[in-house]
């Protein structure tokens, strides 16, 4: 069980192990210690803490289940969901840079990665190096592999031409798995994903949003120029990139829902304290049944959500199919991110439509989880057809 407590916290699970659990109460203390006090100046200066990164590599937050011989944890990645969690319930634009680099960049490369390519890149990336996963454009959101950036091969190296869109840690990072096709026509067949550097001649990191939700966390656009590239970099196969893409967000949408649960969790957590405090009438709302109802129902959600994640996550540990179960773990996630931190904010009153409240910025935060690596209705989608298969 994982009853909430009177400060919001919950005690240990019973279903994590005793390495889990310290995993977790450690990433829960560095994040009430070192995020808490910068989220509201990250958000308004819309970039990360320079100084937090280099915390969060040594901490191990960076490359959990990359092999302790390359420098990384060599964890499971059910544990980077519980260090997604727990880091969006204080930020969940620090949460979304850690979730990228582990569950897409890390995961791709550890399963589609030569050994010469684990070799080179596995310890930057446990260390010092940022990834980001480039396969968003203009036109290819839903419709993923409607892409135009373009990739010829020339000798032993390849030619990227085109522009990326939306993509998360595009500011910070050292090394994109970027997807282009060698043939439009060829519709999925033509995707290759590529490992490409950010000081390739050719590269250029463009524009960065400014966004509703997660402002600390950077989106950009890509732009690739004659970008050449050695066939040594190709991830996986040439003309195989589909494989790579669809199998990896698969995984990453456990992230997304990890990431929602734990916002969900920390606008919960704020109005617990919340309405403990506050008084109308003569006592501490907390007190009126209707306030009360409605953090049991909140609470009931949440718990909901988080074992759809969780058991999401052990699937994909073990081998087993999870195609579903993290689909729905997404779609549920993400909506209750989105109505938990709605009625926290009603439960806060006027201060909760202020910046003085954490509140707000959580609701801000929760709509992306609708949009990003598969929107609801791809959910749906995704859902309904195996179903009815």
């Amino acid at each position: 069980m994982s009853t909430i407590l009177t400060d919001g916290t919950r005690p240990p699970l019973t279903l994590l192990s005793d390495e889990e659990q310290m995993f977790q109460e450690a990433v829960r203390d560095f994040a009430t210690s070192e995020i808490a006090p910068r989220v509201a100046r990250m958000d308004e200066a819309q970039e990360m803490d320079a100084d937090l990164i280099p915390q969060l590599f040594e901490l191990g937050l960076m490359g959990i289940e990359i092999p302790e011989r390359f420098g990384g944890t060599e964890s499971s990645f059910f544990t980077s969901v519980l260090v997604v969690e727990e880091l969006s319930r204080v930020d969940p634009a620090v949460a979304v840079l850690v979730d990228v680099q582990n569950t897409l960049v890390i995961n791709a490369l550890a399963r589609w990665g030569s050994d010469e390519q684990k070799e080179r890149f596995f310890p930057p990336l446990a260390r010092e190096t940022v990834g980001a996963y480039a396969l968003s454009e203009a036109g290819s959101g839903s419709d993923a592999f409607a892409l135009t950036c373009r990739a010829e091969q020339d000798g032993d190296e390849w030619v990227l031409n085109g522009q990326k869109l939306w993509i998360t840690n595009g500011a910070e990072a050292e090394l994109f798995i970027v997807f282009a096709t060698m043939d439009p026509d060829a519709g999925y067949k033509g995707i290759t994903a590529f490992l490409v550097e950010a000081d390739t001649s050719g590269f250029t990191v463009g524009k960065k949003e400014d966004k509703l939700g997660i402002r600390a966390s950077s989106t950009t656009e890509l732009i690739l120029e004659n970008c050449r590239v050695p066939a040594a970099n190709v991830l996986g196969e040439a003309g195989k990139g589909y494989k790579v893409a669809i199998e990896t967000l698969n995984e990453g949408r456990i992230g997304i829902g990890a990431q929602m649960v734990g916002l969900a969790q920390g606008a919960l957590d704020h109005t617990l304290r919340y309405v403990q405090e506050r008084e109308q009438f003569g006592r501490p709302i907390g007190k009126f049944q209707g306030v009360q109802f409605q953090l049991a129902d909140m609470a009931t959600d949440i718990e909901a959500a988080r074992l759809l994640v969780y058991n999401a996550a052990r699937l994909k540990d073990a081998g087993e199919d999870f195609l579903v179960p993290a689909a729905m773990a997404k779609l549920h996630s993400s909506r209750i991110a989105q109505t938990v931190s709605s009625t926290c904010i009603d439960l806060h009153g006027g201060y909760g439509f202020t910046r003085e409240y954490p509140v707000e910025k959580l609701y801000r935060d929760a709509k992306i989880g609708t949009i990003y690596e598969g929107t609801t209705n791809m959910q749906l989608q995704t859902i309904a057809k195996l179903l009815l298969r």
